[in-house]
C-alpha cells in the first residue's frame, strides 16, 4: 500500500499527524518483536514539546542468544535475512559536541541500548537549531555504538536530516540525488573494518503514493534483522481509520 500525505487533506481531516506519529511507533514495536532474536526487546518513546522526539529503541538483555558467534566465522543474522550493499560506506570521524545531560538506567534489568528508530516530526525540521539538535542526537548515538534508523514522512518541511547527518562528517549520499528528497528512510551504523571506522548507511528516497522500504536494523556487528516499515505503517493507518 502507498505512503499517504499526513499533513494535508484528505488524510489530515481523518487523523492528525500527531495522532499518527503517536500510533506508529507502537505498531512498529508490535511487528519488530516478532523478528527480534532471544535476548532483545524494544519499546516506543514519544515526547511532545518544543522539540518533539519520537523513536523506537531496541535493547539487548543480559541473556544473549548462543548464535552470536556462528560456527566457521560467518555472519549471524536473524531469520537468515541479509541487507543489500550499503548506499554509503566511508571512513569518517563524526563531529563531537558538548553534551550536558543525565541518563539514568535501570541497572537491575541490565539493558544496553543497541539501536534506535527515529521518526522525524515537523519540529525536527522547522528551524536550523532543531535540525542541528536532531543531527547531533543521531551522531551521539552512533558514536556510542548504537545503530540509527531515520524515517521521515514530513511533507511540509523540505529538508533531509539524513543528508545533514552525513554532511556533518563531510560526506554525501549520491544515490539519493541532488538535492536529496525530503521524504526518505535510512539506516546508519559505525563499523570497524581493517582498523578503520566506517560509517555505513542504507538509504531510500520515498514519495507519496509509493510503498515504504525495508531497512536493515543492526543489533550487533554480525546480527541484523529486517525493519519492514510497510506492515506497521498500514496497521497504524488502519487503526486510525485512514483508508
Amino acid at each position: 500500500m502507498p505512503l499517504r500525505d499526513h499533513f494535508h487533506p484528505p488524510v489530515d481531516l481523518i487523523a492528525s499527524w500527531e495522532g499518527f506519529h503517536g500510533q506508529w511507533p507502537a505498531n512498529i514495536v508490535q511487528h519488530l518483536r516478532k523478528k527480534l532474536p532471544a535476548g532483545y526487546s524494544c519499546e516506543p518513546r514519544v515526547h511532545s514539546g518544543a522539540q518533539v522526539e519520537i523513536d523506537v529503541a531496541a535493547f539487548e538483555k543480559d541473556d544473549p542468544p548462543s548464535f552470536y558467534q556462528p560456527a566457521g566465522g560467518g555472519v549471524a543474522t536473524a531469520a537468515a535475512w541479509a541487507p543489500a550493499v550499503p548506499s554509503v560506506a566511508v571512513e569518517t570521524t563524526l563531529p563531537d559536541i558538548d553534551e550536558y545531560e543525565v541518563r539514568i538506567f535501570d541497572a537491575k534489568r541490565g539493558r544496553r541500548l543497541v539501536a534506535a528508530i527515529e521518526i522525524v516530526s515537523p519540529a525536527n525540521k522547522d528551524r536550523p537549531e532543531h535540525r542541528t539538535a536532531f543531527v547531533a542526537k543521531c551522531a551521539a548515538l552512533l558514536r556510542q555504538g548504537v545503530a540509527v534508523s531515520i524515517v521521515d514522512l514530513v511533507t511540509v518541511r523540505h529538508f533531509n536530516l539524513y543528508a545533514e547527518l552525513l554532511a556533518a562528517g563531510g560526506h554525501a549520499d549520491t544515490t539519493l540525488g541532488d538535492p536529496p528528497p525530503p521524504l526518505y528512510a535510512a539506516s546508519c551504523r559505525l563499523a570497524k573494518k581493517n582498523k578503520r571506522i566506517l560509517l555505513e548507511a542504507w538509504s531510500h528516497g520515498m514519495a507519496v503514493g509509493r510503498p515504504l522500504p525495508t531497512l536493515p536494523l543492526w543489533l550487533a556487528t554480525g546480527l541484523v534483522v529486517p525493519l519492514d516499515l510497510e506492515p506497521s505503517y498500514e496497521q497504524a493507518c488502519d487503526d486510525l481509520g485512514i483508508a
